[in-house]
């Protein structure tokens, strides 16, 4: 496993980590990403130990804190051998305060993520959303509260777009509050919105992509081409009208050539699509999931090797979309723009 660092801290995690949202399966939502429980749960973190993966990624928001709970039953007695990011923002339960940024419900939140986690302290914690009616500086004193108690080590967002990453990171420059070195986002080659803004932006002020949907809301595993029904329990035939929005035609020329590079290189179709995103640039982590042992095997393949740059250009072509305003203005002045190359060493904040 390769280890990175996360943006420009000195926090290092692996190239892949693990994310729990397929644990529990309370609603019907979640049912549709899996049922885990916490003796499937346990092996599954063992099989991730085994391979250097140790970072797992979970949210108050995953069946209404069930996935949490799990993850702290499979990891008892283990957590100084991982580390554990979770997230909260987004509605836990119908109570007034029960969502947000705002300090009465962070602290509830954190309080709460501790307590079902079986922990005394979080490695990283991420707003899962941006609260736009909580002041900044009051979600970003919380936080600093929270760290200063000890009871969270680390700082990010997610889902956020530059505007509100950098504006948080300012208030953190002028009032000395931690800064959000991670950034969870969306990501895949079927799915490049991140480079236009968040990309630059995470270069710039040091901040590392935890990519959530890697593989495309799972559109990337390989399961769905032309010609062919969904298959039944997965995301795409149960929750079919939800995550992002990608045309048919483009999905189905983008596992095309991740079929072709398949052949190529002796890989899955979801080996490739990973190991593509794990070269781009500020990439510090990969949030992979796995209903069953199989699936997280062959997942962990995508570590290990490197497709050429040929084979990654003939990705970067495919995929590709027209970018929106203003980065389509901004692309016809190169001569303006620091250009972004991807790096494969673990510090790529180096230069």
């Amino acid at each position: 496993m390769e280890y990175r660092r996360v943006g420009a801290s000195g926090l290092r995690v692996p190239a892949l980590s693990f994310g729990t949202a397929t644990f529990g399966g309370t609603n019907e939502f979640f049912k549709a990403w899996g049922t885990t429980d916490v003796a499937q749960a346990t092996r599954l973190v063992d099989i991730c130990l085994e391979h250097g993966l140790t970072l797992f990624d979970s949210a108050d928001g995953y069946s209404s804190g069930a996935a949490e709970t799990i993850l702290g039953g499979a990891i008892k007695g283990r957590r100084n051998q991982l580390l554990i990011s979770t997230k909260a923002t987004f509605p836990f339960s119908n109570g007034p305060n029960d969502y947000g940024s705002s300090r009465i419900h962070l602290i509830e939140a954190v309080n709460g993520a501790l307590t079902r986690l079986g922990t005394d302290h979080i490695d990283l914690f991420q707003l899962h959303g941006f609260d736009a009616w909580t002041p900044v500086e009051e979600t970003l004193s919380t936080l600093d509260d929270l760290v200063r108690a000890g009871k969270i080590r680390y700082i990010g967002c997610s889902n956020f777009s530059g505007w509100h990453l950098m504006k948080s990171l300012m208030t953190s420059d002028r009032y000395g509050y931690p800064r959000h070195i991670a950034h969870q986002a969306y990501y895949s080659l079927i799915g490049r919105d991140y480079e236009w803004e968040l990309m630059p932006l995470g270069t710039d002020q040091g901040v590392g992509a935890i990519v959530w949907s890697p593989l495309g809301w799972g559109k990337l595993t390989g399961k769905i081409r032309r010609g062919q029904p969904p298959v039944a329990g997965s995301r795409a035939k149960e929750i079919a009208g939800t995550g992002p929005v990608v045309s048919d035609e483009h999905l189905f020329k983008v596992v095309d050539a991740l079929d072709e590079m398949a052949k190529e290189t002796n890989k899955s179709i979801p080996q490739v699509a990973l190991n593509w995103l794990l070269q781009r640039p500020t990439v510090s982590s990969a949030v992979i999931g796995a209903r069953n042992e199989k699936q997280l095997l062959d997942n962990l393949g995508a570590v290990g090797w490197n497709l050429t740059a040929d084979q990654v250009g003939r990705l970067d072509a495919v995929s590709a979309v027209p970018p929106s305003y203003p980065t389509w203005h901004q692309d016809g002045f190169a001569m303006l723009q620091r250009p972004i190359v991807a790096k494969r060493h673990p510090d790529w904040m180096g230069s």
